[in-house]
């Protein structure tokens, strides 16, 4: 049995931590004194209870709740939430047409034969959702295009569509009098495309809406701990740095490694060496 328990990050934040086998991402529950703001809903009707079961021990209950993006992992738990749900439009057009789907083996496996669905993300449902499957993504109740801000009471949260090769669709949550920052998985590489990839100019406009927030501590929802600013920034300029890198020596892996390499003073890490080829592949696309 699966067992994740709650983490309090600050008087205002708690948390889920992720679970990597099945996929489960971090949820987060933002609280001021008069309400209470859920991110995601998890990636099944268990992950879902789970945080519940969590929120209530602690005697926190969400009032409404905003999906990061449509991934199968934040938005299958949803039919469990008992609170009116948000995400950007495009998130809603995808979840509406996520509902179309089957989710039984043989109809995910030919998705994943025909490339519309990733293996790794295969095996971490039929692990999470077991053989019994009935699965109701539920509509989200609210739609936002760019930017929302939430008064909670004595604290906000400001919640912004940010975009990215991982999901065009990303949106991030920021809590600005705690200066913490739910990144969701908008860090994160396009695994739909046939190589994983960043792209030069997708990074540079993610980049441009993050960088107007003043941060401290940042969550990646499958991160397995929180990053502190020099971590964060850390990210960023790799993600700068090598999509930079890939254009200006037109993809040339050798040339880009040993100019990364340079400007680091220092051998690559695995994280730089694999953001480098996800770089060059964004590139020859």
């Amino acid at each position: 049995m699966i067992m994740q328990k709650l983490v309090r990050l600050s008087e205002h934040v708690v948390y889920l931590p992720p679970y990597q086998e099945t996929d489960r991402p971090v949820l987060a529950a933002i609280s001021g004194e008069r309400y209470t703001l859920l991110m995601d809903a998890g990636n099944s009707s268990s992950h879902a209870k789970l945080w519940l079961s969590q929120l209530a021990e602690h005697n926190i209950k969400g009032d409404w709740l905003v999906l990061t993006h449509w991934h199968w992992d934040h938005v299958f738990g949803l039919s469990e939430m008992p609170i009116p749900s948000l995400c950007n439009t495009e998130t809603f057009e995808r979840i509406i047409e996520m509902q179309k789907l089957s989710w039984e083996d043989q109809a995910i496996d030919e998705r994943v034969k025909e490339g519309t669905e990733i293996l790794f993300c295969a095996d971490a449902m039929k692990k999470e959702l077991g053989s019994d499957r009935n699965i109701r993504i539920k509509a989200p109740d609210i739609t936002f295009s760019s930017k929302m801000t939430f008064n909670l009471g004595g604290i906000t949260c400001i919640i912004e569509h940010v975009g990215g090769d991982h999901s065009p669709d990303s949106t991030v949550l920021y809590v600005p009098e705690e200066k913490i920052l739910f990144l969701g998985d908008c860090l994160y590489a396009n695994m739909y495309a046939k190589e994983w990839c960043y792209t030069r100019e997708k990074v540079v406009e993610m980049i441009s809406k993050l960088e107007q927030y003043d941060v401290e501590i940042a969550i990646l929802s499958h991160g397995m701990e929180p990053l502190n600013k020099q971590e964060y920034k850390a990210f960023l300029e790799l993600l700068i740095n090598a999509t930079d890198l890939a254009n200006r020596f037109k993809g040339d892996i050798k040339q880009v490694t040993d100019e990364m390499s340079s400007m680091l003073k220092r051998p690559l890490n695995e994280l730089e060496t694999e953001t480098i080829q996800f770089s060059i592949n964004g590139y020859r696309q």
